[in-house]
């Protein structure tokens, strides 16, 4: 089932779909009068907060709503036909082989039992009934084409002998084996490294364009449908409310939701004490429990009661622009070009002593070359290398770098999870580093405390909120008698802005910025000092992720809190820390102020992750670095420098230095150092990678 080549009408039209999920109870509406449309070669980005309807849209689109899910208006038509009057034979012909789908977790769609090049023959082998032969040479394309090492030995490899970068590269081979017309990609790298992401997205574009494939790009990261797509769809809560192309919705937006994005993600000139984020307030509305009239009106700043809530809101055309649409009665009134009111400008706490210091830390784990078959050779893993530095009270620090770089292993040997190989922790002078947390006195644990990535697993689900943050007040001996516990943990409760009767509340009960809010109540509950924070904020969406680091924050001009921010996200890096710390391969190769570090000269590996941020902001200009290949194993790592597998200066290095000698350590200004053995001329002419363009 193929059309003429010269099909020039929309490839993907949807028109007022409503999608609703049936449960006994009731009807629950996921996606109402939802229109889009994408035309040949065209890549539109579908973006909002979890649960907006986005991945409903693209499930639509595949009919693939399950049981319960039905489309209960509208329609959805591919090149002019419309697929819910399809019978599952004409879908069958359609899926896969003109219509393809990317998830987010790559190991979903590979199956475990079966090697590489059998998956991706399958695809043409079932959809155009071509032989063996033709279909391997097919597979050995596609995988030269995204960019994979010795394409061969891919081909005859099972999945999970593969990175994850690699196997999302083989999910996208997959799905471009018989050269869709329409790609679908679901949040195709939220759990891939920005650098991996970066080449990923590179990958995906160019690929767009040899195929001719158009594009339904789902996302939460504006700064990557930025970078991927022509025009953008913004949706709230199962409706679209704003349309356009990418410059007229970033530049020109004309919806309140649209505008409450942007002022909580940091762009590039943001100031956590001049101009902190501003996070939307209240909550996600619950598909049963949507607002008459307007969805957002209820958090929105322009709200007009007895207007906003009157009526069903409708999508209206921009005046001068073509295709681009807002849901708002305001539109005309707003002035979209007024600076945001700042409630205070925070006053920036003072930086106090060495809290923490860290010398020549390393962290290795023996291993068994094969423990599955119990072989007797053993192999070293070099976590942690020589880590130095230090922290002072009421710093934050930042730990930035790739899966693997060791940022988590250094995070739980100062926790007392693992003990150091060598080295030595010192925190107020005291050595700590071989004090495994079960022999830790109370005080030290209550100390040092840590916020977790995933605030769905840190929390028990049979307890309730109080009696998980009283358990730690028991747990650090803090208050006489449960009353005083109780006083306690309301008052941790206030902290964390989380209101008091939460505190009968079970985990089930709360979003995901809420257990994170108690997840830090919980954490401050000993009254701690140093907080490792592990990437908290890249689990929540981009509203909530401001309100948490803004939490954050407060409680440390409060309680003059050491903070160490583990993240891989450079833009809230930039934001929020006072000095930047990059890991690579168990080493610290850059260490300096956010300045410093964010300014050249820079270690070429530093270089390379500034480059792999994606930033919503069109004034934005970047030098463009995608880095080759992936991180090597920390069971064998390379000889010299380790970053020299992947840097693209090192033929600037001579006689082979970088592959023979690990670099030093050298101060280029006081406070900033890099571990490189690049020559001070190259590093002088390193030029900005991030530029923004004068207004």
């Amino acid at each position: 089932m193929t059309d003429a080549p010269a099909y020039d009408g929309p490839i993907l039209e949807i028109d007022l779909l409503s999608i609703s999920f049936f449960t006994r109870l009731r009807e629950i509406p996921a996606v109402m009068d939802f229109s889009a449309k994408v035309m040949p070669g065209e890549a539109l980005g579908l973006v909002g907060e979890s649960g907006c309807g986005k991945s409903t849209v693209a499930l639509g689109v595949m009919q693939d709503l399950g049981v319960n899910g039905r489309i209960v208006g509208g329609s959805i038509k591919f090149k002019g036909q419309n697929l819910n009057e399809m019978t599952p034979e004409q879908l069958r012909d359609i899926r896969g082989s003109q219509i393809a789908m990317i998830y987010q977790e790559p190991m979903a769609s590979l199956n475990p039992a079966m090697k590489i090049g059998r998956q991706l023959m399958e695809v043409p082998m079932i959809h155009e009934g071509i032989n063996e032969k033709e279909a391997y040479k097919r597979a050995l394309e596609v995988v030269t084409d995204v960019k994979l090492p010795d394409p061969k030995r891919i081909l005859n490899s099972f999945p999970h002998q593969l990175s994850g970068g690699q196997q999302q590269r083989i999910v996208i081979a997959m799905a471009l084996m018989s050269k869709p017309s329409l790609l679908i990609l679901d949040e195709p790298t939220t759990a891939l490294d920005v650098t991996v992401e970066a080449a990923v997205v590179e990958l995906v574009k160019d690929l767009g364009k040899k195929y001719g494939t158009s594009m339904l790009f789902i996302s939460h990261n504006l700064g990557l449908v930025l970078e991927t797509c022509d025009r953008i769809c913004v949706m709230y809560s199962g409706e679209a409310v704003e349309r356009g192309s990418i410059e007229d919705v970033f530049d020109k937006m004309r919806h309140p939701y649209t505008q409450a994005l942007f002022r909580s993600i940091p762009l590039p000139g943001a100031d956590k004490n001049a101009s902190p984020l501003i996070a939307i307030p209240g909550n996600f509305p619950l598909p049963h429990e949507r607002p008459k009239g307007c969805n957002f009106g209820p958090r929105c700043d322009y709200f007009e009661a007895g207007r906003c809530d009157s009526q069903d809101v409708k999508m209206a055309p921009i005046d001068g622009d073509e295709r681009h649409e807002s849901r708002c009665l305001r539109i005309e009134e707003i002035n979209w070009g007024a600076k945001p009111e700042l409630a205070e400008v925070k006053q920036k706490g003072e930086i106090g002593d060495v809290v923490l210091r860290m010398e020549d830390l390393k962290k290795y784990y023996e291993v068994n070359a094969s423990s599955l078959f119990g072989s007797g050779t053993k192999k070293v893993v070099k976590a942690n290398e020589t880590l130095t530095f230090e922290a002072r009270e009421s710093e934050t620090l930042a730990i930035v770098g790739e899966s693997g770089c060791g940022k988590s292993t250094f995070a739980k040997v100062l926790m007392g999870l693992e003990t150091a190989t060598s080295g030595e922790i010192l925190l107020d002078n005291q050595s700590i580093g071989n004090t495994p947390i079960e022999k830790r006195a109370t005080k030290t644990v209550s100390d040092i405390q840590m916020v977790f990535q995933n605030p769905f697993d840190t929390l028990n689900p049979s307890m309730t909120v109080g009696r998980q943050i009283i358990r730690a007040l028991e747990i650090f001996k803090i208050g006489k008698n449960e009353t005083e516990r109780r006083d306690k943990m309301l008052n941790l409760l206030d902290l964390v802005k989380l209101p008091r009767a939460f505190a009968d509340r079970m985990p089930r009960q709360l979003s995901g910025g809420q257990k994170q809010r108690v997840g830090i109540a919980r954490a401050f509950a000993g009254g701690a000092r140093i907080v490792v924070a592990d990437e908290p904020v890249s689990a929540l969406d981009v509203s909530v992720q401001a309100a948490v680091t803004d939490l954050l924050m407060e409680i440390q001009r409060e309680e003059k809190t050491t903070l160490l921010f583990i993240s891989h996200d450079l833009s809230i890096v930039r934001y929020l820390s006072d000095r930047v710390m990059v890991m690579y391969l168990g080493h610290v190769v850059e260490l300096g102020s956010t300045d410093q570090v964010f300014s050249p000269p820079y270690h070429p590996y530093t270089e390379a992750l500034l480059s792999a941020v994606p930033i919503a902001d069109t004034r934005v200009k970047k030098k463009h670095i995608v880095l080759e290949g992936d991180i090597p194993s920390a069971m064998n790592p390379p000889p010299g420098c380790p970053f020299q597998t992947r840097c693209g200066w090192k033929s600037k290095v001579p006689n082979g230095l970088c592959e023979k000698e690990v670099p030093p350590v050298r101060v280029l200004d006081a406070g900033h150092q890099i571990k490189c053995h690049l020559s001070d001329e190259d590093l002088a002419s390193m030029e900005p990678v991030i530029q923004i363009a004068a207004e």
